[in-house]
């Protein structure tokens, strides 16, 4: 990527008032340490900036800040180990729940996978702004499906009616209405059912088993004034096909997709279903992967 000067990048923002601007600095699933925290306040504090702010996207913006002090501003926050972000036709800051690292409900952890995808496509120059987010599990904390590239972990249970006692504690825990008592046999509906894994994990007696963790992958998810929820690429089995899939989608759209419209407004255009049928076809190796 040619880089043009800090003045040029996408993570400078212009203010309403045109003499100042933000700088909006790069934290790949919103993860900072204490050092670079202090880090960030020193630089703020040489700057001459009163105030931080968070962003939705899991970053921290420098605002009010004098145009004429932006170099300065990029060699401090590149030492400090949070350079300047991304905000423009491009891929932005990855965006993750914690997933296994502390969340109850998770399936997989989005973090080491957020930071892998930004090390390989962060900033990366498209037609198009990119969102990617992850999230463990169907809550959705991050919202994956309203971005344009999205991710959600998921188990599908394997249930064993001939050992269930029908003690209905899966029931009680089933947020979707899935599960049911029949004859003293709990039975699931699977059109219901959205794979959150709850159910295995309040089975008291170990019952219910797991499918395997899957990554569900979303395409075309839309944020702003008209929400939209993304289309189903795929599912996958393990984090390294996950980048596989997305960094081929992010090739497809660079090559494919038009500037001035969303991702949403053009999967039409850049072949989405074709591309899903070859994506699918690929991964069909894996049996019960496939979205």
């Amino acid at each position: 990527m040619l880089d043009r000067g800090v003045h040029t990048r996408g993570g400078v923002i212009t203010e309403r008032n045109s003499e100042l601007c933000t700088v909006r600095v790069r934290l790949p699933a919103g993860v900072i340490s204490p050092d670079q925290l202090r880090g960030l306040a020193d630089t703020a504090d040489t700057l001459g900036i009163k105030e931080l702010q968070l962003t939705v996207r899991q970053t921290i913006e420098l605002p009010h800040m004098d145009p004429g002090r932006l170099e300065e501003a990029a060699g401090l926050l590149a030492e400090n180990r949070t350079p300047v972000g991304a905000s423009m036709d491009e891929v932005v800051n990855i965006t993750a729940c914690p997933g296994l690292d502390r969340c109850m409900y998770a399936n997989i952890a989005p973090i080491p996978l957020a930071r892998e995808l930004d090390c390989r496509l962060f900033g990366k120059e498209m037609p198009i702004k990119i969102r990617i987010s992850i999230s463990g599990c169907p809550n959705a904390c991050t919202r994956p499906p309203m971005n344009e590239i999205g991710v959600v972990g998921k188990i599908r249970p394997i249930r064993n009616p001939g050992m269930c006692t029908g003690c209905g504690t899966c029931v009680e825990y089933c947020k979707e209405g899935a599960l049911t008592i029949k004859g003293g046999v709990v039975t699931m509906d699977e059109d219901a059912c959205v794979e959150c894994g709850t159910c295995i994990r309040s089975c008291p007696f170990q019952i219910i088993g797991s499918g395997g963790v899957r990554y569900s992958v979303t395409v075309g998810g839309q944020r702003g004034r008209h929400p939209k929820t993304g289309k189903d690429l795929v599912s996958v089995d393990s984090p390294e096909k996950v980048i596989e899939v997305v960094e081929k989608l992010v090739y497809r759209v660079y090559r494919r997709a038009w500037s001035g419209r969303l991702l949403s407004q053009q999967l039409d255009d850049i072949g989405f279903e074709e591309f899903a049928r070859e994506i699918r076809e690929q991964y069909r190796d894996n049996p019960g992967t496939v979205a």
